[in-house]
């Protein structure tokens, strides 16, 4: 009681979801408090023995046990009230007692055993112990409505909220990201639940085929995906079942383009011919979920900036960028198709991220014939992820365009 409890409120501690650890520490240190000088442990026992009975009878036994070696050893302390720290310095007088203080080590070794232990159940079995719980309420996922910050407590709760509902780590067989979206494989696609999806704040989910998935989130999809992975190493994440209805808007809205006020002009990033989104062969910018805007197919392998700003994002693989103009526009250049998978090879960066650039500066260099022959198609969107928040943008390039000087498309207000 004195060590073995303490044991299992750290292991409960520190199984539950960061952002719950505040409150959960709270609970578990008044209970393993209670139990190590007074011996009182209906706290930290009721704490898990309704959630997960199993841990009851794992600590049930363990009590059994730890008994048995004091006796079978002959350390013998006796206790007055519940056999806590306080009985313990009493009892050490009393002339009956024999070799009591081998039970502060036989107690160490229990305080392993119990964190280890439950530890261990808790999340192979994925209980449902203090911080464990994962918010299923419709105010609660409403939450996701409010803006998020990218810091790490934000991205990991953002991370335990879509494994949830893409059917919890047993249904993910590959996490992976590019630039705007995760590229999920899953055991069943039909589980994704796509309003809780939506309700987190993707502006898109596109199926592939029956175990591949993508969700369109912006370009925080790195950031979460590499929680994601995380997460999913060491701990199960079960399924959220939220049913209701979808109200959000779709990511494209139509917009008169003959209205407005130009605010931003973009010039060609490379070099090449003009495509429309509509012929680009990749349904999230074909549907443009991720954005409006042109596709270039290039036919020269310097990529320069089609705006002045800050660079906010380039892929880890370099062939795809995000730059964030002074009047707030996100562009997204993104280099080929499916050009993720080839881990980085034939595209290399000429700056780095958070770097201010000049319209018309180099960002990237490609080895177009590498890349033509491995990528599905070198055909490269150029669109503003952000152009719900503008009148639109009209499209005033054909044919074949010159990088850093052809204008290719207007930004209206």
């Amino acid at each position: 009681m004195m060590f073995g409890l303490p044991g299992a409120a750290l292991a409960i501690y520190q199984c539950a979801r960061p952002e719950n650890k505040a409150k959960v520490a709270g609970i578990m240190m008044e209970g393993a408090f209670a139990a190590f000088f007074t011996g009182i442990t209906e706290p930290l026992e009721f704490s898990f023995m309704f959630v997960a009975p199993v841990l009851y009878v794992i600590h049930a036994l363990l009590t059994g046990f730890s008994v048995y070696i004091a006796a079978a050893m002959h350390w013998i302390s006796g206790f007055g009230f519940s056999a806590g720290l306080v009985d313990m310095l009493l009892q050490s007088r009393n002339p009956l007692a024999v070799h009591w203080y081998m039970l502060i080590f036989q107690g160490i070794l229990f305080f392993c055993l119990y964190y280890v232990i439950f530890r261990v159940v808790i999340n192979k079995f994925n209980l449902m112990t203090s911080g464990r719980e994962i918010i299923n309420d419709y105010q609660a996922v409403d939450d996701y409505d409010k803006d998020i910050t990218t810091s790490a407590k934000d991205i990991t709760h953002e991370a335990y909220q879509y494994l949830a509902a893409v059917g919890g780590t047993d249904n993910l067989t590959v996490i992976d990201a590019c630039i705007t979206r995760f590229r999920l494989g899953v055991k069943a696609v039909d589980i994704v639940n796509d309003n809780l999806v939506k309700k987190l704040g993707a502006s898109g989910i596109i199926r592939l085929n029956k175990h591949s998935v993508q969700i369109i989130v912006g370009t925080r999809a790195e950031m979460i995906a590499e929680a994601m992975k995380k997460i999913a190493a060491r701990e199960v994440v079960s399924p959220l079942n939220f049913v209701g209805k979808d109200n959000r808007q779709s990511a494209v809205k139509v917009k008169n383009k003959h209205v407005g006020q130009t605010i931003l002009t973009l010039v060609a990033p490379v070099s090449g011919e003009i495509y429309s989104l509509d012929e680009v062969p990749d349904e999230a910018f074909a549907s443009r979920i991720v954005g409006d805007g042109l596709a270039i197919k290039p036919t020269s392998g310097e990529v320069l900036a089609p705006v002045s700003g800050k660079i906010v994002k380039i892929f880890a693989t370099n062939h795809a960028f995000c730059i964030e103009t002074n009047e707030g526009v996100e562009v997204i250049v993104h280099m080929g198709i499916d050009t993720v998978t080839l881990k980085g090879q034939g595209c290399e960066r000429l700056v780095e991220e958070n770097s201010d650039v000049k319209v018309g500066q180099p960002i990237l260099k490609l080895d177009l014939d590498y890349l033509e022959q491995h990528a599905k198609s070198m055909i490269s969107p150029v669109v503003i992820i952000n152009i719900d928040d503008y009148q639109g943008l009209t499209i005033v390039a054909t044919g074949e365009v010159i990088a850093g000087v052809t204008p290719i498309y207007d930004v209206l207000k």
